[in-house]
């Protein structure tokens, strides 16, 4: 049975890599099923969305990718709005240096849901204490590290061979061998699977 992970991406018609490597292989279900969930199956017609509908999809692909919700995408809108620069690139900024997500992003995990696990459980310090909050922002200069006799544990002992060949991002420095890294610089040009101004847009009413 396809995971309920699997079928909202399907209905969203996006791939959100919410199951890690499974949603590059084959037994994927965007692969094997390239269609919306439903009794129609593959024959059922696709509505065109109204400009509405088009930013509650992206909306709804932002929560799921990064595991947040309609309050704290609001909060999120408000500290782009205070701060300088393009909107729609201050949200994305701020959603990559939450620490669940650089986590993600160093491969210290296969996803971001488990990488947040990885937080609340405290097994993630930064400049040398734990942090528990997954929302927590890092900031340039900032140390990430997997604690002292938690390196061993669960997706970590797993993910060290990954890491061996792993690359990240431009913005992170990883030493695979300690399990930690920095915050370089800020994200930028981040590929994304979706629209990030129609989701601006919905929230500029």
């Amino acid at each position: 049975m396809l995971g309920p992970k699997e079928k909202r991406e399907r209905a969203l018609g996006t791939r959100l890599g919410l199951k890690g490597e499974r949603s590059l292989s084959p037994k994927s279900a965007m692969v094997r099923k390239p269609y919306k969930p439903g009794v129609h199956g593959p024959h059922g017609r696709s509505r065109a969305l109204s400009e509405f509908g088009l930013q509650i999809r992206e909306k709804s692909k932002f929560k799921l990718a990064y595991g947040v919700d309609d309050k704290y995408l609001r909060r999120l809108f408000a500290m782009a709005q205070a701060a300088r620069g393009a909107l729609g690139a201050k949200m994305v900024e701020l959603l990559e240096r939450r620490i669940d997500n650089v986590v993600f992003r160093m491969g210290f995990t296969p996803t971001r849901l488990a990488a947040r696990q990885l937080v609340l459980h405290g097994h993630i310090a930064v400049n040398g204490r734990k942090v528990t909050s997954p929302g927590y922002v890092l900031k340039i200069g900032d140390k990430i590290s997997v604690r002292e006799g938690h390196a061993a544990k669960g997706h970590i002992a797993k993910q060290k061979e990954f890491l061996k060949k792993y690359d990240a991002p431009a913005w992170l420095r990883l030493d695979p061998e300690k399990l930690e890294g920095e915050v370089l610089s800020l994200p930028q040009n981040v590929e994304m699977p979706f629209e990030i101004n129609l989701l601006v847009e919905s929230f500029s009413k």
